[in-house]
């Protein structure tokens, strides 16, 4: 930089500026530039211009890592953290709350006498897979696209917020609504035996527990937690490799709906266990990826915007790191009527 500052002054005579010239022994000279030295000192500097622009434009100037920025980052959303955990406890305390035992007449069994039969997907790994796949996803997409502290917290933080949430939405419904499953008569029933009482109801004297989670069957858990976590990760790989940027890469719909495909395969095996009924598969897949969209824009711009590929915050960073890109915008519009000085560039450079 001190051989451009003194190649720069060789190539101009110095002078004052109109505004600043008080006095020849002025420890400080100005340089004053005409329109035809301003081409050669833009010239001389514009390649170093461009670079920092292009820096700024791409998001390279502002470094906020996890080791840099992560405690300060989480402390800044420990309300949204502690909300987490009261969600998963309320989650939790739906689970194991009496649903409401709907009416289920004789006539209404022949419905319900379908086979009781194993979860083709396990309820435990539901959780577990749909965060460890979805995560798995989100990083891969970071790592993918860039390094940074809001990305990665953010992601992960809507990713759990679209579990938690949608988790207590089920099980709140499924515990009003207390609709029977399709196996509901061998829950009932597990000798066949069917017995009512004076108004026709059922008299189950089948495992109590068992027969508890017959009464939820609306909406499918399964099938909301998949597109919850699921539709989360299809929507960050949108954003991520840019689907709509409009230059017709249509290759890159298959990341997107990969996720989707998974979560509705999650879906027909329930309906195909005889656990569900395809109108609690439906409405299970409307309430996950609803709330996976919602939670999703709390932190990322849909994914068709410009700024579609990261989250709000990291853009909020940005403005803030901007004070370098105006001072270079004063460069570029002085080049054409005022005055400046070297060091007045190089502190724009820098």
């Amino acid at each position: 930089m001190t051989n451009s500052s003194s190649n720069a002054r060789s190539l101009f005579n110095f002078g004052s500026c109109p505004e600043t010239e008080t006095s020849q022994e002025s420890s400080s000279r100005k340089l004053e530039i005409s329109g035809a030295t301003n081409k050669r000192f833009y010239h001389l500097y514009s390649p170093l211009i461009d670079v920092k622009k292009s820096r700024i434009r791409e998001g390279r100037v502002v470094t906020h890592t996890v080791r840099s920025h992560g405690i300060v980052v989480a402390m800044t959303h420990m309300h949204d953290w502690l909300i987490l955990i009261v969600l998963a406890v309320l989650m939790v305390v739906l689970q194991f709350i009496h649903p409401f035992y709907r009416f289920v007449g004789k006539d209404m069994l022949s419905d319900l006498k379908y086979p009781l039969m194993d979860n083709t997907v396990p309820f435990w790994a539901v959780p577990v897979s749909i965060c460890s796949i979805a995560s798995n996803g989100c990083l891969s997409g970071l790592l993918f696209h860039r390094r940074d502290v809001y990305d990665l917290h953010h992601a992960i933080l809507g990713l759990l917020f679209s579990v938690m949430i949608t988790g207590v939405i089920t099980n709140a419904i499924k515990d009003a609504v207390g609709r029977p499953r399709p196996n509901f008569f061998w829950r009932c029933f597990p000798d066949g035996k069917d017995i009512y009482d004076q108004l026709g109801n059922v008299i189950c004297h089948g495992d109590s527990n068992v027969v508890r989670e017959g009464h939820k069957s609306f909406p499918s858990g399964h099938t909301s937690w998949s597109f919850s976590g699921l539709g989360f990760l299809s929507l960050y790989l949108s954003g991520k490799v840019r689907v709509f940027d409009r230059k017709g890469h249509v290759a890159k719909l298959c990341i997107v709906f990969l996720p989707l495909l998974v979560a509705s395969l999650v879906g027909i095996s329930r309906v195909d266990d005889y656990w569900h009924h395809w109108q609690d598969v439906f409405a299970g897949g409307l309430i996950g990826i609803t709330v996976a969209t919602f939670c999703y824009l709390q932190f990322f711009a849909p994914p068709y915007h410009a700024e579609g590929w990261g989250p709000y915050a990291f853009f909020r960073a940005l403005e803030d790191s901007r004070p370098s890109v105006a001072q270079t915008d004063v460069v570029e519009s002085s080049f054409d009527n005022s005055c400046l000085t070297i060091d007045d560039l190089e502190s724009v450079i820098r």
